[in-house]
């Protein structure tokens, strides 16, 4: 039995559909179903027998008491996270309260649990924290990339209250032995992203004839990582990974955001042409001013995770965005599902959010 916290996301999501399809686990996922939160990336699940889902929040130690004396799960995997930088710049309250405060919870709840193990269980349960490369901050060009021993220098509040999620979960190792392991992921993408993120926000613009906004000179540098072999990495993390340790994650796809936007609009061009005025949807890019403290560049070198656990990314930049976005083309509902809900893009709706 797996925790897995905020599955209802599109990381989460994507996770549990792959351990259910791969594994012979069973997933309790714990989802306050916040803005980001969709019930509807798992309708295929809910009448799983090894599918379990409870709504509550990570800062609730109460619920979270439940859950594990209840479920009596042999791993956490802690995804439960505010995640959007403009969020966070523009409302700072929120990431210190659930990325801080809530793991802090429920690594207080995990040790507790974990103490209170027999000899032949205690040795098996490990908690597995899934971070994010903004932790590193940013490199410039022709810097070398990410490793798992890259000082820390968080830009936005999102990444540092992260940054400081990852300390605290390094702490309850080393203090209290909780039997950790972390990951470090470079930009996900793929099928349930939410419509505020870059790829779908530019599908869903673009198909409504929108401007498709792009910061600055859109020259800024992300290496893109399909969400199923994010899934695939995580799941090797919990089988393989050694307790203590970091890996990370990418997809070794370096691309700038504008190069993204035109690639997404080519695709367009060709599987759902324009009906306006427009030739090719690349007419309807916009630049806008840029995101205060906006990182230049990421990139993850995963050779620890390849040499160490055989692990590597199957999908390429230009595979897996055509997947993306045909999955977008045939899932429209899905979108509109959560515009219909009262999702707003203001004041979002100016930018292109990673």
């Amino acid at each position: 039995m797996l925790l897995i916290t905020g599955g209802a996301g599109f990381i989460g999501a994507n996770l549990i559909h792959y351990i259910l399809n791969n594994t012979n686990e069973s997933v309790v996922n714990l989802d306050a179903l916040t803005y980001s939160g969709n019930q509807a990336s798992l309708t295929s699940v809910e009448a799983n027998p090894r599918y379990h889902f409870v709504h509550g929040s990570i800062c609730d130690s109460d619920t979270l008491q439940r859950i594990f004396s209840e479920y009596k799960p042999t791993a956490v995997m802690h995804l439960a996270a505010e995640s959007h930088v403009d969020r966070s710049i523009e409302g700072p309250a929120d990431f210190i309260e659930t990325n801080i405060v809530g793991t802090f919870k429920l690594l207080e709840v995990a040790k507790d649990y974990w103490l209170s193990l027999d000899a032949e269980n205690k040795p098996k349960f490990r908690f597995i924290h899934i971070s994010t490369d903004e932790v590193y901050g940013d490199l410039g060009q022709g810097e070398p990339a990410f490793n798992e021993l890259t000082p820390y220098k968080p830009s936005s509040p999102y990444s540092a209250s992260k940054a400081s999620s990852d300390h605290l979960v390094n702490a309850w190792h080393r203090t209290y032995g909780l039997p950790v392991v972390m990951s470090h992921c470079s930009n996900n993408y793929g099928q349930f992203q939410f419509p505020e993120k870059l790829i779908p926000h530019m599908i869903l613009n673009a198909l409504a004839g929108k401007p498709l906004p792009v910061y600055g000179d859109g020259l800024q540098i992300r290496d893109w990582l399909h969400v199923e072999d994010h899934a695939r990495g995580l799941v090797k993390l919990l089988t393989h990974g050694k307790v203590g340790e970091v890996y990370n994650i990418g997809g070794q796809n370096q691309v700038t955001n504008l190069d993204v936007v035109r690639q997404v609009c080519k695709l367009l061009d060709e599987l759902a042409p324009s009906k306006g005025k427009h030739k090719s949807y690349t007419e309807l890019i916009t630049f806008v001013t840029d995101r205060p403290g906006h990182d230049v560049r990421y990139a993850i070198d995963i050779t620890k995770i390849q040499t160490e656990l055989g692990w590597q990314p199957t999908e390429s930049f230009k595979s897996g965005l055509r997947k993306t976005v045909q999955w977008y083309l045939a899932n429209l509902d899905w979108c509109q599902n959560i515009i219909d809900n009262g999702y707003q893009l203001k004041p979002f709706d100016r930018v292109n959010p990673e």
